[in-house]
């Protein structure tokens, strides 16, 4: 039986050291807030989204950075794993539009309840407001850890301490800390799935408007430099130049305009795409409004209604293509005189308003912070971590989990699988990594 130290007791620590005692290991979990899963509690707004039901293609495809890397732990802890794992120790649950898993009651805290009871049937020593200071090691293995008051001994440790989103949950980066400390390489790290400020004054004028069924790509408009990109204090690497025009996300879908910019699963999810490209260039947000038709099918749609209000202005010849909130800014980009009477808009006129509404474009201010960031994209390089047990590659006994890590994925619960397939992981590493007769049995 091997004493387990796991650092961070949000999704991936917690599962981790619940598998940990089932495999027969003393655990002591650490945390240094007063109480479990912080940032679990407000994930899904306050529901917990915490994995999604679709098959494993979608699921890989769904990983943003280093999906690869997370072949055995999706392989061998799945999202219908997940599903079996939450139902198996007592929590209900229910899948809604987009696969999306929920507890059946709709709180997050049945989510934490359930893994806190489980940790207390697997006898898991859970200190809460203890920070840990420092990963001891001996003849360069883990062999403990310092905290505040004291230490601990350890023959693994997992370090699950997130990263940097929602810095008031106590995710500050202190793994990243620990990880450089024993020569990890820790990738540039952005706030990622949040809402992406637009340099534009209509975002403003718009507040509120929610757009369903368009269409959003996200193109680099302009090479600003080409930035160096620190992975450790002894390695930089040039960022890769990336092409102009291309589109680094386009998608069907939701978003709604803030008032500095956009929100909503679109803008969430672009914002992963775009964030490192961010740091050397100039990128732009491009909405088509009426994706289910072409320009010509849209141009003879518009025709068709200016024929039926032919002697109506212009500002009042919109109402049934566009929500109202959105049809004075339409007017202004079209560049079209809001009194002048439909029937002598001209033809160029009517085509150049067909074009704005399948290309409303709009250049890229910035990001939103980590105080709203679902996840932190960068984290510790997987370069340095055999993906086949979550050990580190430079010091035997170190394993990770979760956040901590350079893997991402887009919303709808596949961060959450992450950190359940990776904590899973972890935790059945460390067996693997023991040696006995062949007795253990690695447990699910």
């Amino acid at each position: 039986m091997s004493r387990v130290v796991v650092v961070g007791g949000g999704a991936a620590g917690m599962m981790a050291a619940v598998i940990c005692a089932r495999n027969g290991h003393s655990v002591t979990l650490f945390e240094k807030n007063e109480k479990l899963g912080k940032k679990l509690y407000i994930t899904g707004k306050g529901r917990c989204n915490l994995t999604n039901a679709c098959g494993l293609e979608e699921l890989f495809g769904s990983v943003v950075t280093n999906p690869r890397f997370l072949y055995s732990a999706f392989h061998s802890f799945t999202n219908e794993d997940t599903i079996t794992f939450f139902e198996s120790i007592g929590l209900k649950l229910k899948v809604e539009r987009g696969q999306r898993v929920f507890p059946a009651s709709d709180r997050s805290s049945d989510v934490i309840s359930a893994l806190e009871r489980e940790l207390k049937r697997q006898q898991v020593k859970v200190q809460l407001n203890t920070k840990v200071l420092e990963l001891v090691t001996k003849e360069g293995c883990i062999s403990g850890v310092r905290i505040s008051g004291g230490s601990a001994d350890a023959d693994a440790v997992i370090l699950a301490t997130g990263g940097l989103s929602y810095p008031t949950t106590g995710s500050t980066g202190d793994g990243y800390l620990f990880a450089r400390q024993f020569g990890h390489t820790v990738t540039s790290l952005f706030p990622s799935l949040v809402s992406i400020r637009l340099d534009s004054p209509y975002p403003a004028q718009l507040e509120g408007l929610s757009l369903k069924n368009i269409k959003l790509r996200a193109v680099v408009d302009q090479i600003v430099c080409e930035k160096e990109i620190d992975g450790t204090s002894k390695q930089k690497k040039k960022q890769k130049t990336p092409v102009l025009g291309r589109a680094l996300y386009e998608n069907f879908g939701e978003l709604v305009f803030t008032s500095r910019g956009i929100s909503g699963p679109l803008a969430l999810s672009a914002s992963s795409y775009i964030a490192k490209e961010l740091a050397s260039c100039a990128v732009s947000i491009h909405i088509d409004l009426k994706p289910a038709l072409s320009k010509e099918q849209l141009d003879a749609r518009i025709l068709r209604d200016f024929d039926e209000i032919r002697n109506k202005r212009y500002k009042n010849a919109l109402e049934h293509l566009l929500p109202q909130k959105l049809i004075p800014v339409i007017i202004s980009l079209s560049g079209i005189s809001p009194d002048k009477q439909v029937n002598l808009i001209s033809r160029e006129e009517r085509k150049h308003l067909a074009a704005l509404l399948k290309d409303v474009s709009m250049p890229v201010e910035s990001l939103g912070g980590y105080e709203e960031a679902v996840v932190t994209k960068g984290g510790i390089a997987v370069k340095e971590v055999n993906p086949s047990t979550m050990e580190s590659k430079l010091v035997p006994g170190l394993y990770f989990a979760g956040e901590v890590l350079d893997v991402d994925a887009l919303t709808g619960g596949f961060n959450l699988q992450i950190a359940w397939s990776s904590g899973h992981l972890a935790a059945n590493g460390i067996l693997r990594g023991e040696k006995n007769d062949g007795g253990d049995k690695i447990l699910n």
